[in-house]
């Protein structure tokens, strides 16, 4: 269909794909020729160009850290291409050694899986799952299979003293850490998974040079075209000094609470600000509020949206206020949250997670559990408690902990 066909023209603006980006290779930009230019290629592809992106399901959450490759890949949705999204179910098993000190724990199968499972849930406010914009590959369908003739085949590819070359290698090298063999085999099934799908470009971290190059060595031994790859800067998390990790704490996770995310990135330090708009929202740099204050509310605001819905960003953005005001305990003062938002009857447990008081329906299970959970002052412990109409909620309070409330209504405003 024309709508699927990327813009041909090449006045075409490419604002949208070096906005935050890091480095594309090869890059020569006076080039016309479209394997040295990306832009030429996307200016005269007569198809839509397959766009891959891996990511190995290590863990059961992501944060925006690992949001703006993600993002990355919904632009080249926008601009007509396909999204190409590889789940290493595979290669998660091994655990991608880039910047790993030491030899990483291996995965089980049924682990994969879980993971998988819950990053694909988290990655659907940001792309586009249409079939025709999205792809999902599971890398075990042609690794699972390789047999020790092909295998040793992507091993002759590549020397010890380029494995060793690579980031992390060389450091355990030099400190006599081990390093093992199986290893070594990472970067190169990496690099398979750009041939089996045949990819046009491939996106990743800056610490994903080295293994987004094996893919293009690779697509040529094979007899394909090499991809380009775009890499994308590594965010630094919310204390302003070391990458956002989920084991340093400095993270706003995708699973977090409305509330939770706003005010972690209410807080967001100045310097940082600006980096975070760019990697982080569409609005335009240009146009960004004067004040440092306004900055940061706008940003929280805006994230906190992408990932919840508009009623609940504002309705943290509300708290947030209320709470820096000193008026949390002051019943008039709370944001409200409209039942139009639910299909009744509704189970509580439901309602508490799309007002944004509790992460998922689990989360809110838990708190009613724990004794967490109040309705006009009233502790609530049943689990399935259900509501069968709004009209029974309408006007009264929820509140989940010391600090974080809202009133129920019904009116859409």
């Amino acid at each position: 269909m024309a709508s699927d066909q990327p813009t041909k023209t090449v006045a075409q603006s490419f604002s949208w794909l070096h906005r935050g980006t890091n480095e594309i290779f090869p890059h020569q930009p006076d080039s016309t020729d479209a394997n040295e230019n990306l832009e030429v290629r996307l200016a005269q592809a007569d198809r839509p160009l397959r766009i891959k992106l891996g990511i190995d399901p290590t863990g059961t959450e992501i944060h925006l850290g690992h949001s703006i490759v993600i993002r990355k890949l919904r632009a080249f949705q926008d601009a007509g291409h396909k999204a190409v999204l590889i789940i290493g179910d595979f290669t998660a098993r091994i655990g991608d050694p880039t910047g790993k000190s030491e030899v990483r724990k291996q995965l089980t199968v049924e682990q994969v899986k879980q993971n998988a499972e819950t990053y694909l849930e988290q990655v659907r406010p940001i792309l586009d799952f249409s079939p025709e914009k999205l792809e999902i590959r599971y890398n075990s369908e042609w690794l699972a299979g390789l047999d020790l003739s092909q295998t040793l085949e992507l091993l002759g590819t590549m020397t010890v003293g380029q494995m060793l070359a690579k980031e992390g290698f060389a450091e355990r090298y030099k400190k006599e850490t081990p390093i093992y063999l199986h290893e070594f085999l990472y970067p190169l099934m990496q690099g398979y998974d750009s041939v089996a799908v045949q990819a046009d470009v491939e996106l990743g971290g800056t610490d994903q040079k080295f293994n987004l190059a094996v893919g293009r060595d690779l697509q040529r031994h094979f007899g394909q075209s090499p991809q380009f790859g775009l890499l994308l800067p590594i965010l630094v998390g919310t204390d302003g000094v070391q990458k956002m990790s989920k084991s340093l704490g400095n993270y706003v996770g995708l699973m977090d609470t409305a509330q939770d995310m706003y005010n972690k990135l209410q807080k967001t330090p100045d310097a940082l600000v600006e980096e975070y708009f760019e990697l982080l929202t569409n609005l335009p740099l240009e146009q960004l509020p004067e004040t440092a204050r306004d900055r940061q509310e706008l940003l929280a605001l805006e994230v906190t949206t992408q990932y919840h819905g508009k009623d609940a960003a504002v309705a943290a953005q509300q708290a947030a206020r209320a709470v820096a005001g000193g008026k949390l305990d002051h019943v008039g003062e709370a944001v409200e949250f409209s039942l139009s938002n639910v299909s009744f009857p509704a189970k509580l447990f439901y309602i508490l997670s799309a007002a944004g008081l509790c992460s998922s329906s689990s989360d809110a299970r838990r708190q009613i559990q724990g004794g967490a959970v109040r309705l006009e002052g009233e502790p609530i412990k049943q689990v399935d408690r259900t509501f069968e109409s709004a009209e029974e909620l309408e006007g009264k309070l929820l509140q989940v902990g010391k600090r974080k409330f809202v009133r129920l209504v019904r009116s859409e405003e």
